[in-house]
């Protein structure tokens, strides 16, 4: 049985077609591209459920392909970079990737990251198959029955975990909701990476409702703790 769509993104064709292949070996159907702009049209075709990213490409980086992938995808990314630097694991991270491993890599821990993080599924809890209704908070619907948000009426796009940690917040009834918290919820599990990933979703979810500006509508920090329910 295959593993699943993976999308390798490397403007170095040699070194892709090596990570792909690695890939194939492990029973993964394995697609390629070269730069940011072919490797969005990819993506959208194919909807694949890994994406392995170089952070340097041509045509658009891999920083920024990484955020627009995020607008429409909850693919688990994995970032390559030929530099260990913390600002470009950071960078990474808040950009929406779920790991990054730094050049030169074995095949083997290549593999290891990517099985990882397979092993956490997405699991977007709490269950809303289980309790369908309607939660909200000033002009903000969030139906758990038709997997919808609206803003006074407007429908608001947002990806599956970015649905499941605005309906965790909204059902925390303005309690705090930790960052460790998110993490189990996104991940189904024990989270091995960067608690700075949150951020990174929370900042995504809050440009979709529009809640950029001060004071916060409807998700408010708690300094050093998490997140919780604004007032709307």
């Amino acid at each position: 049985m295959g593993m699943g769509r993976v999308l390798v993104v490397d403007d170095e064709q040699p070194l892709a077609r090596i990570v792909g292949s690695y890939l194939e070996r492990e029973g993964f159907e394995v697609s390629v591209a070269h730069d940011g702009p072919s490797a969005l049209e990819a993506a959208r075709q194919q909807m694949p459920m890994l994406v392995v990213l170089d952070i340097m490409l041509p045509g658009s980086d891999g920083i920024s392909v990484c955020r627009e992938l995020r607008g429409f995808t909850d693919a688990y990314i994995l970032m390559l970079t030929a530099r260990d630097h913390d600002h470009d694991k950071v960078a990474a991270l808040t950009a929406g990737a779920d790991d990054y491993l730094v050049k030169p890599f074995s095949s083997s821990e290549l593999v290891a990251r990517c099985h990882a993080m397979l092993r956490r599924p997405r699991t977007h809890i709490p269950a809303s198959a289980v309790q369908r209704e309607d939660l909200g908070v000033g002009g903000l619907v969030l139906s758990t029955h038709s997997r919808t948000v609206t803003i006074n009426g407007a429908d608001v796009d947002l990806t599956p975990t970015e649905f499941g940690i605005l309906e965790l917040l909204l059902r925390a009834q303005g309690g705090v909701v930790t960052r460790e918290e998110i993490l189990e919820a996104m991940r189904g599990g024990r989270w091995y990476g960067d608690d700075q990933v949150v951020d990174a979703h929370i900042a995504r979810l809050r440009a979709k409702l529009g809640d950029t500006a001060n004071p916060r509508r409807f998700v408010l920090t708690v300094r050093g703790v998490g997140y919780r329910r604004g007032p709307g």
